[in-house]
């Protein structure tokens, strides 16, 4: 356990940059409080005012937590999320953040992925990956994604990229760790066309089927294939279905291991989500928020191809 604890106390010093004056969170639920201890642990050797807390579960990503959570998040300087579905999309970090706070979330994260993959990546290199990205999102108009001969087309004019490399040290910062993405919220009505999702998606895990996706003025209509059903019931009926997100994988470590986490930052893969975006910069309020990954699509800006 002696190096499980190293790489938690990286984790806080280096992506975290925790200073013995602060108050830290470690937020968890009961099926991730095994891993949690380990960096409460670690977190005690760096400020005395390290917490444990232990959230009620969550049922899908995107959902908020109660409002007693929500309170302690935005009056703390650092929340560092270890919880089975992931808070990063919700209106609590968001006002956490807004408050000066930072957050760093773990969806999901387990013994596995603290050993190998996404989080043993070259720093710089996904910082760079991730600035080209950004810089291509930024000052584009239109996407459009075409795999196996399907297409799905977009706008994301006037919305700007985010920067997710896994480095959370300043007031107000957030993102997940691991990570290494570029992503930003498309026009919530401008979505047409399909899309075939082959990698994995949140809650899910690795498709052992391609899904289809028939997406109609920004809206999820249909979800052809095995897990198409499950889709649709974790996303319901109303503004879950909204298109939320187009990201852009830039961790050349990272593993299609069936956890969302580090699934949407592999090296080569996109990721279309639906639910909730208002905490990024988009106007859709969803209770949720689900990532779904497609691996070696072809993708247009502007109709020039930059993957």
């Amino acid at each position: 356990m002696q190096h499980l604890h190293e790489i938690a106390l990286n984790i806080l010093k280096g992506n975290l940059n925790i200073q013995s004056s602060e108050t830290l969170v470690i937020l968890t639920d009961v099926h991730k409080q095994d891993i949690a201890k380990i960096f409460h642990e670690a977190g005690l050797n760096i400020t005395e005012n390290t917490m444990l807390v232990v959230m009620p579960i969550l049922m899908k990503s995107g959902q908020e937590p109660i409002n007693a959570i929500s309170s302690l998040m935005s009056n703390v300087d650092v929340t560092l999320c270890i919880t089975s579905h992931s808070l990063t999309h919700t209106m609590a970090r968001k006002k956490a953040c807004e408050n000066g706070g930072r957050v760093a979330t773990m969806p999901g994260v387990t013994l596995a992925m603290l050993e190998q993959g996404a989080l043993h990546a070259d720093a710089r290199e996904i910082e760079v990956l991730v600035e080209k990205y950004v810089n291509l999102l930024d000052p584009a108009k239109n996407v459009r994604i075409v795999k196996d001969g399907h297409e799905l087309t977009f706008s994301i004019k006037n919305r700007l990229g985010i920067r997710s490399t896994g480095i959370v040290r300043n007031p107000g910062d957030y993102g997940n760790i691991p990570s290494g993405e570029s992503y930003i919220a498309p026009i919530e009505t401008s979505a047409n066309g399909e899309i075939l999702v082959d990698g994995s998606i949140a809650n899910i895990g690795v498709l052992k089927e391609p899904l289809l996706l028939k997406v109609r003025n920004g809206r999820l209509e249909e979800a052809i294939g095995p897990d198409g059903p499950r889709l649709l019931e974790l996303l319901g009926e109303d503004n879950g279905r909204i298109i939320a997100e187009f990201g852009i994988g830039a961790n050349k470590s990272a593993i299609l291991c069936g956890n969302v986490l580090e699934d949407e930052k592999v090296y080569g893969t996109i990721h279309i989500a639906f639910g909730s975006n208002a905490p990024f910069g988009g106007t859709n309020a969803a209770d949720v928020h689900i990532d779904c990954v497609v691996k070696n699509p072809i993708v247009y800006f502007d109709g020039k191809q930059v993957i």
